[in-house]
C-alpha cells in the first residue's frame, strides 16, 4: 500500500491518543520506519502490522481501530488529499455511492502503481443500495464499513450498514446494505 495509508493511521493514533501512543503502537508492530512518504508503495504487511498493534496498544478489537480508520481516511486523509475529487463525486451521498465505482480509475492517475478496490452498487432505491466490495487484500470489510460511516458523516446524512455476505462467509467479495 501506498504511504499515505499508513501516515492516516499514524495521523488517527496520534490525533486521538497521543504521540507517545503511537510510539508504542510503532514499537509492538516492529515497523522500523519513522517517514511513510505519500507516493512510495510499502507491503502490505506494514500497514496490517500498525492495525494490529494499533488494536493491541489500545486494548480494543481490530475491527473498530478498522472502523475508526475508514472514517479517519474519509473524513481527514480524503478531504486532506482529494478534497475535490471528494466533492465531485456527488451531491449527497446517494449519489456519491452511485459514482464510487469510478473513484480509483481517477486517483490511479495519482498512484499509477495502486491496486485497488473494485465497488459496483446493485439494488439502489430512493432510501438504501447495496455496495459490493472487491480486492485483493482480505480483512478489510471494516474498514469498508468505517468509510461508508465517513461518507455519511460527510454528507450529514444518518445512515446504517449492515454486512450481509463476506469472503470470511465463503462469497468471493463482501455485499454491504447501507439506508439512510
Amino acid at each position: 500500500m501506498y504511504g499515505i495509508v499508513n501516515q492516516a493511521i499514524q495521523g488517527l493514533v496520534t490525533e486521538q491518543f497521543g504521540e507517545e501512543t503511537w510510539q508504542k503502537v510503532k514499537e509492538k508492530s516492529k515497523v522500523n520506519i519513522d517517514t511513510f512518504f505519500n507516493n512510495e508503495s510499502y507491503e502490505d504487511k506494514v500497514t496490517y502490522d500498525l492495525a494490529g498493534a494499533a488494536a493491541d496498544v489500545l486494548g480494543i478489537p481490530l475491527s473498530e481501530v478498522l472502523i475508526a480508520f475508514g472514517e479517519y481516511w474519509v473524513l481527514k486523509t480524503g478531504m486532506k488529499n482529494y478534497g475535490s475529487l471528494m466533492k465531485s463525486g456527488g451531491g449527497n451521498l446517494k449519489e456519491f455511492l452511485i459514482n464510487l465505482p469510478n473513484f480509483h480509475s481517477r486517483v490511479m492517475l495519482i498512484y499509477p502503481n495502486l491496486t485497488p478496490p473494485e465497488f459496483r452498487v446493485s439494488n439502489v432505491d430512493e432510501n438504501s443500495l447495496q455496495l459490493h466490495y472487491y480486492s485483493q487484500r482480505e480483512g478489510l470489510a471494516d474498514f469498508v464499513v468505517g468509510l461508508l460511516q465517513g461518507l455519511g458523516k460527510m454528507f450529514e446524512t444518518a445512515i446504517t450498514i449492515d454486512l450481509i455476505k463476506s469472503r470470511s462467509e465463503g462469497f468471493d467479495h463482501e455485499i454491504c446494505s447501507v439506508h439512510w
